[in-house]
């Protein structure tokens, strides 16, 4: 695989870092919009429009659930899509000398949680030492904007990719993953992806795939004063929800199967993250629903893994006085999304491995990702090598989430090479 000569590899690495300070405060910016689903519009908009002043072709559309519907990688919703639009830019050279490459980021964060729980709003970024603040600061809009100014600093050295880069901002990666598997849909491929993700400046050689899925509690309300003659739907919640730790258990208990995932203590967790139910103090509650996230291993189909969860759920209903007569609704609402096996060996990896090292002066390392990632997209239906790859964060999906800003630079000076190695170079003009 070709190298760069080292006067135009130095080029690059200082052009990175001219422009860095300009990068962190588009960060900022991108942080500023509380770009939670549903809320992501406005924010697609202020890339669209950084995409548009560098001259890219653009394409910015609404995901429709009818055009993914029938895919294999598709999983259900339970709302509406008026602001869940996708954003790619295109960067089309003179003369293809080069392979094509997707640089890939969501742009939709998690919800805060209560403010007051941060040390400071969290869509007001701020920088302490090494770190800058924000919600969505690591996941990942330090990564969409390194995608960005990785191209950019190839342009300031003179240069650009001698092949077609597609710049994509998706939405829905928080959720369902529906939006990187629209632009699939939509057409976009390539020979290769990178979605700088905060994982530590390592290479995600595996990771789970996610279900998520509501169970729906029905009681028998009655005056308090005589709660014995009812049935209490947030009890019976409360027993169904104890019973899947040992459906937590039972999962755990495979991965022996899975050699990337033995190592884990607990590779499969099984969260509820959301409850409610009920409607006066004074009256036994007539529902309760409660919301789950669980994941599965690498290879395991993700709706049969959905049966072998109502399965369950019935058979420990089965079990309960009431239950047993009056079995819970489960919903799946989200994420139905199978995980994945990054193949080693590809000349993709092969030069990630060799630009990060020139870069940070270290071996890449490789991990398992118990989180869902948008890699499974390129992987399992596109037959695509998709580089996880991204800076130190902390805090992701918690308060005060931070992202290292030293490792922001070293990411983007790794993507620039990348690009510029993998794609070949043109003069800019």
């Amino acid at each position: 695989m070709p190298t760069l000569p080292i006067e135009l590899r130095d080029a690059i690495l200082q052009s990175v870092d001219a422009a860095f300070e300009a990068q962190l405060q588009f960060t900022e910016a991108l942080v500023r919009f509380p770009s939670t689903r549903g809320q992501e519009g406005t924010c697609q908009d202020f890339l669209f429009e950084a995409y548009r002043k560098r001259g890219y072709s653009l394409d910015r559309w609404r995901i429709e659930a009818d055009d993914i519907a029938n895919h294999p990688g598709f999983s259900p919703i339970g709302h509406d899509y008026d602001q869940a639009i996708n954003v790619v830019a295109t960067h089309r050279p003179r003369q293809q000398i080069g392979r094509s490459l997707i640089l890939n980021g969501h742009v939709d964060v998690v919800p805060t949680g209560p403010k007051t729980l941060w040390d400071a709003p969290p869509f007001e970024p701020h920088r302490d030492g090494d770190w800058l603040y924000g919600r969505g600061a690591g996941d990942m809009k330090a990564g969409l904007a390194a995608n960005l100014f990785a191209l950019d600093a190839l342009s300031r050295a003179g240069f650009q990719p001698a092949a077609p880069v597609y710049v994509q901002s998706v939405t829905e990666e928080e959720c369902t993953g529906n939006g990187a598997l629209s632009a699939l849909v939509r057409g976009y491929q390539a020979d290769a992806a990178i979605i700088p993700e905060p994982v530590g400046e390592a290479l995600v050689r595996a990771n789970v795939g996610v279900i998520w899925f509501r169970v729906h509690v029905r009681g028998y309300p009655v005056h308090v004063a005589s709660a014995s003659s009812g049935a209490n739907a947030i009890d019976a919640a409360a027993y169904l929800m104890q019973a899947l730790k040992t459906f937590e258990a039972e999962r755990n208990a495979k991965k022996s199967e899975f050699p990337r995932f033995a190592e884990f203590e607990k590779p499969i967790n099984v969260n509820v993250g959301k409850i409610e139910g009920g409607d006066w103090a004074s009256s036994v509650p007539a529902w309760c629903s409660f919301d789950v996230r669980t994941g599965i291993y690498p290879g395991e189909d993700a709706k049969e893994q959905a049966r072998v969860i109502e399965d369950f759920l019935q058979r420990a209903a089965g079990q309960h006085p009431f239950l047993s007569n009056n079995p819970p609704e489960v919903e799946f609402n989200g994420f139905l999304t199978e995980g994945y096996e990054l193949k080693p060996g590809s000349d993709a990896e092969a030069l990630l491995a060799t630009v990060h090292e020139s870069v940070l002066q270290t071996a890449l390392p490789e991990i398992t990702s118990l989180a869902y990632l948008d890699a499974r997209v390129f992987a399992l239906y596109a037959d695509t090598p998709c580089l996880v790859y991204g800076p130190n964060s902390d805090n992701i999906h918690g308060f005060n989430e931070r992202v290292s800003i030293e490792s922001i630079r070293r990411i983007t000076k790794t993507l620039a090479l990348f690009t510029a190695n993998w794609c070949g170079l043109e003069s800019v003009s």
